[in-house]
């Protein structure tokens, strides 16, 4: 593939991924009782919605950051009613959580599809294991084929959402993991933890702590899903 395709790839990729999470955000909200995001489109795979909300950051964005990097760096989010959070704090835990299941999901479905390649014979595992390289084509001509570009697509499918699930699950705001700690809290905790993490400087304090952090968290659990993935084949 083209460095231009492959960058393609990694912004459609971006925009499902994220479009499944906010709209698990969203349709997990509206089981809960709250109809913010519902109301307003977001309980849907459809993008739109979810671009129309957050422009630049699912749009402009991942565009720019992709045409020079090559990797899409941007953001979106469903709205809630803060009352309804303050109101019911577990219903609103998991809407949180339910974002990153999303993601977690879509990492498993992309897995299941690279087996069913192995099995067709259409897919083997790579000989060099890369965030793009999970899986490789049997295909002689495997960068230019169909074969190639399915196997492209699965791994950056598999390796983004991997990411974006462990990624939001670090319990910092602005993250869903700080959102889904009212699980494990004292019900007397949970106002005065509403109130604490809804802080804007606390989002900021919250990003830079992930930025710093986030590869020592996700190689090693990257390394052991694909040890799940293919049991009996070791990377170093």
């Amino acid at each position: 593939m083209t460095d231009m395709a492959n960058a393609l790839a990694f912004y459609l990729v971006f925009v499902f991924s994220v479009t499944c999470h906010e709209a698990a955000h969203a349709w997990a909200a509206k089981l809960g009782g709250d109809l913010t995001a519902y109301l307003g489109g977001q309980v849907s795979l459809d993008p739109i919605p979810h671009m129309k909300r957050e422009p630049f950051g699912m749009v402009i964005l991942p565009l720019i950051t992709v045409s020079i990097s090559g990797w899409p760096f941007g953001y979106a989010s469903a709205p809630y009613d803060p009352r309804w959070a303050e109101q019911f704090p577990k219903r609103a835990a998991w809407m949180a959580l339910a974002g990153p299941a999303a993601n977690l999901g879509l990492v498993i479905i992309s897995g299941i599809f690279v087996h069913i390649g192995i099995a067709i014979g259409a897919f083997e595992a790579p000989y060099s294991l890369a965030f793009s390289s999970v899986v490789s084509s049997t295909v002689s001509d495997g960068s230019s084929s169909l074969a190639g570009g399915m196997a492209f697509v699965l791994s950056i499918l598999f390796s983004m959402n991997l990411l974006l699930a462990i990624l939001n699950m670090i319990p910092v705001p602005p993250l869903d993991g700080s959102g889904a700690l009212p699980l494990i809290l004292p019900e007397q905790w949970h106002g005065a933890y509403q109130d604490f993490i809804r802080q804007p400087m606390l989002a900021l304090v919250g990003i830079l702590i992930v930025w710093n952090v986030i590869g020592e968290i996700f190689w090693p659990i990257f390394y052991l899903c694909i040890g799940l993935l293919y049991p009996h084949v070791t990377y170093s």
